[in-house]
Formats: structure tokens, sequence, C-alpha cells
């Protein structure tokens, strides 16, 4: 009797490695996933944590029991369910880390590209307001820019009297083009979510 529960002791602490991997990997996928987003420019600290969070539990609760039962019924027949559910759940969370490191490098390029040319426009919003409405140049820290399609932005500049300067900037030209919209509408108003500070 006493053996039998020294082995079912030994089972379950050789088969609890799961929910502390969950929680410890989950950490670090969130805050992998903002410093190397998988998809678009960035992903913030709590969203990325929640991605994460979804990617383990589907891991955990829909792949390592079929996982878990492979196992069993291929290789390992002497080992218990719950621990064949908790190494296959282990190694799944593994798996989910090492795929979100992997896509986040390769793409890093494209974050890249895509924060060089942000950067791009802004220089060239400046050195418009500079020679072209240096009235709004104590704006420029306050401006928004949209991105509207992938090679065209816009930016709006603020000044006093709630009056603020729209310019479109096309970055698939060197240098970048810069016109005047003629509508002074905000950006928040076209996407609240879309607007970014330069």
């Amino acid at each position: 009797m006493e053996s039998s529960w020294v082995g079912r002791l030994r089972w379950r602490l050789r088969g609890a490695w799961m929910w502390p991997a969950f929680a410890g990997l989950t950490l670090f996928d969130g805050l992998l996933l903002h410093a190397r987003p998988i998809a678009g420019d960035r992903i913030g600290v709590v969203p990325g944590l929640l991605l994460a969070c979804l990617f383990n539990l589907v891991a955990v609760a829909v792949l390592a029991p079929m996982l878990g039962a492979l196992v069993r019924r291929r290789w390992r027949s002497d080992l218990p369910r719950v621990v064949a559910h908790d190494y296959a759940g282990t190694a799944l969370l593994g798996a989910v880390a090492v795929a979100v490191l992997v896509a986040g490098l390769v793409h890093r390029p494209a974050v890249d590209a895509s924060r060089a040319e942000f950067h791009a426009q802004s220089m060239a919003v400046r050195a418009y307001v500079a020679a072209q409405a240096p009235a709004y140049a104590h704006g420029l820290d306050a401006a928004t820019t949209l991105r509207l399609e992938a090679d065209l932005y816009r930016t709006c500049v603020p000044a006093a009297a709630g009056r603020r300067l729209c310019l479109m900037v096309n970055t698939d030209q060197s240098p970048p083009g810069v016109r005047r919209d003629p509508s002074a509408e905000p950006n928040e108003s076209l996407a609240p979510t879309g607007a970014y500070r330069p």
C-alpha cells in the first residue's frame, strides 16, 4: 500500500511541469511578442500577453491531450494519462515559444522597413513645416499620423484655436512627396485606433 502511494507521488512530481511552464512561458511569449512582433509594426505588452495566453491555451487544452494519448499508445504505455498529458503539454509550450521567437525574427526585416518608412515620412513633414508652414512648427511634437496605404501617410499638425495642418505624404519616392490635404479633419475621427505619434 505504501509502495503504491510512493509510486503515485513519484509520478505526480514527474508530471507536474505543465502549469508552471504555462505561467512562465506565457509571460516570456507575451514579452517576446511585444519586443519582436509577428505581424504589424508593434504589439503592446497586454495584447502580447493575451495572444501568448491564447496560443498556450490551445497547446495545453486542445493539442496536449491528443499528443499525450499518442505518446501512450505508440511509445510509453506505462505512463499514466495525466503524466503523458503533462509531458506533451510542456513540450508543446516550449514549441510555441520557439515558434513565436522564429516568427518574430522572420518578421523583423518587415518591421524595420516599416519603421524606417515612417521615420522618412516624419522627417519629410518636419522639413515641409519648416519651409512652408513655420507657424505650425510648435505643434510637431503633438502631430498624429495615420497610415492610409502601404506608401501613403496622413499627418496632422495641430495649432492654436483648434486649427490643424494636414499633409499627405507619399513614401514610394525619395525624398517622400508631401502635399497639403484640403481637409483639416483630425486623424482620430478618421480612424480612432489607427492614429499614432511620429
